[in-house]
């Protein structure tokens, strides 16, 4: 196995491009894991670590670009605001150790269905930029994951960013597992209220060949929160609405049994995150109606 270390973002595209089987490495916290057990054995690793514009993150006025090396310690810590979702996401990866070293390129790179920051990825919206020698271009979320552990990057491409939406409305995130800490996800459900668009967005893991939206469930709950004028109204979401919107979210699923959990348990879970995530969200939303007609 060889060991490149590019110094620049243009040494490490001219030797994807030379080496385009080579395995970009940054945090590890997946690659390491599988080289030990033996699962893969690459001819190259590419170590990403030299290059810095790869762990800093820009907050413009709609998006945040947040570079594909940035730390989920550092999404909690300073992106609370912008990504609600992601950031609770990123607090239950692994340990602190592995949250100082692990990034949200790194999960779409390995493109496991278990990843944790695809479901709050999904709900959110965002747009992966990749690039290579030939030019840059930006893969929407919903087009990014094409298989068990696939995506859509080119051979030679490399994923330098991630365009996500800044949150204008609450989110929320929640993950089943067999323990607390240190634990791949048995399934996880995230969901964010997009008020300015008067639409919801959903994310599901580990509970499908790949990180997957509920877009039946979306469609319905659009639908069902704009016919009764929700948005507007403020009123609690009825047990009917949010019942059929957890039983759709549950339909998505396409699981399978293994060691975690079952196919069974997994759609189950899912349909209770997704109502309960649902009624956390929109309890916030309605707080913050409230807190605003108070102070007008």
């Amino acid at each position: 196995m060889d060991f490149l270390r590019p110094a620049s973002w243009e040494e490490a595209l001219a030797a994807k491009a030379e080496h385009p089987t080579a395995v970009p490495i940054a945090g590890g916290t997946d690659v390491m894991v599988e080289i030990n057990f033996d699962h893969r054995r690459p001819e190259y690793l590419l170590d990403l670590n030299r290059i810095g514009e790869l762990s800093e993150w820009e907050v413009g006025q709609e998006k945040v670009r947040l570079g594909a090396s940035v730390p989920y310690s550092s999404i909690m810590d300073h992106l609370r605001t912008e990504l609600p979702g992601l950031a609770l996401a990123s607090h239950t990866v692994a340990s602190p150790q592995i949250r100082n070293r692990g990034g949200v390129g790194g999960n779409l790179g390995t493109a496991s269905p278990a990843g944790d920051a695809h479901p709050a990825l999904l709900a959110a919206d965002c747009e992966v930029e990749a690039e290579s020698v030939r030019g840059t271009r930006l893969i929407p979320i919903d087009a990014f994951y094409t298989g068990v552990k696939r995506n859509a990057l080119e051979p030679d491409e490399l994923i330098r960013a991630v365009h996500i939406k800044k949150a204008d409305g609450p989110q929320q995130y929640s993950k089943v597992g067999t323990r607390n800490a240190m634990v791949i996800a048995v399934c996880a459900f995230g969901i964010a209220l997009h008020p300015e668009t008067r639409t919801v967005r959903t994310g599901i893991g580990s509970a499908a060949p790949t990180p997957i939206r509920a877009k039946e469930a979306e469609d319905f709950l659009n639908a069902a929160l704009e016919e009764g004028g929700f948005w507007d109204n403020g009123k609690i979401i009825t047990p009917a609405i949010a019942k059929q919107f957890a039983a759709l979210a549950s339909g998505a699923c396409n699981p399978i049994d293994d060691v975690r959990g079952t196919a069974k348990y997994r759609r189950h879970a899912v349909g209770i995150m997704a109502r309960r995530t649902l009624g956390w969200t929109w309890e916030q939303y309605r707080g913050a109606g409230r807190t605003l007609e108070g102070a007008a």
